[in-house]
């Protein structure tokens, strides 16, 4: 949302900028207002790609916004009295076209705002996500996946830890965790190395990974920043010589 109003406010401004340069072609004048924002947008997100249709927004919206200055300055060249009807259309269909698009992108990447989603998709009293959760990938390991997920529950209910974490709910983009974890007879866990896994539905690789540093015997504590607002899944792994004796995945929604 940022960067769609900040590049647009960028393209007025360099328009209006370029019209004191003499003799700078109307038309050139409105290509550097729409390229110069969408280079520095690309620059940008060198290593942060939000998505082709985030991108495909910008480009949409900078460009048309360049295209409708154009169209007034042509206008208002050949009608110097009061402004025709067609540049009038061709404003209120730009700023509709702007409305859609940011909504568009807010709901992409947060979802529904709550009161909506619940009256519009239901939810039966509780609270509904509708952002984008990504996109999963289907293939011959599906299977494998299920059963190595079915061996690893398996062996996590022999194993009987007891895990409770807390301070994931909390406020701030920073959240002082703490981690417990006991045996079947009640007894803390010690020379287990724990982390935390934050990622995002549906990616193919973590967004953070958070080694949790050990306070006390079966006491293990962390500071999570959440890189981002919108819905994230905090996977948390217990290891213990190399290998994982309990793994649990939980949902994370942070306005």
């Amino acid at each position: 949302m940022t960067t769609l109003f900040g590049g647009l406010a960028a393209v007025f401004v360099l328009y209006v900028a370029a019209g004191a340069v003499r003799g700078l072609p109307p038309m050139l004048r409105a290509a550097l207002a729409g390229l110069i924002p969408l280079v520095a947008y690309f620059a940008l997100i060198v290593g942060h790609w939000p998505g082709l249709d985030v991108v495909a927004i910008h480009i949409s919206v900078f460009l048309a916004a360049a295209l409708v200055l154009f169209a007034l300055t042509q206008f208002r060249r050949r009608d110097a009295g009061r402004m025709h009807w067609a540049p009038k259309l061709l404003t209120a269909f730009f700023i509709g076209l702007v409305l859609i698009n940011a909504s568009l992108l807010y709901i992409a990447n947060k979802g529904l705002p709550e009161p909506i989603a619940r009256w519009w998709l239901g939810g039966d009293g509780k609270a509904v996500y509708s952002g984008f959760s990504g996109v999963v990938a289907h293939g011959q390991g599906a299977a494998k996946a299920v059963s190595s997920a079915l061996s690893e529950a398996h062996r996590e209910s022999q194993l009987g830890w007891q895990v409770e974490m807390s301070g994931l709910d909390g406020s701030g983009d920073t959240r002082q965790l703490q981690l417990r974890v006991r045996d079947r007879t009640g007894l803390p866990v010690d020379r287990v190395e724990a982390e935390l896994r934050l990622s995002r539905p549906g990616a193919a690789a973590p967004a953070l990974i958070l080694p949790m540093s050990s306070v006390e015997a079966g006491v293990y504590v962390g500071a999570l920043k959440v890189p981002a607002a919108g819905r994230w899944l905090v996977e948390l792994r217990l290891l213990r010589d190399g290998e994982v004796h309990y793994h649990g995945t939980q949902e994370l929604v942070v306005p």
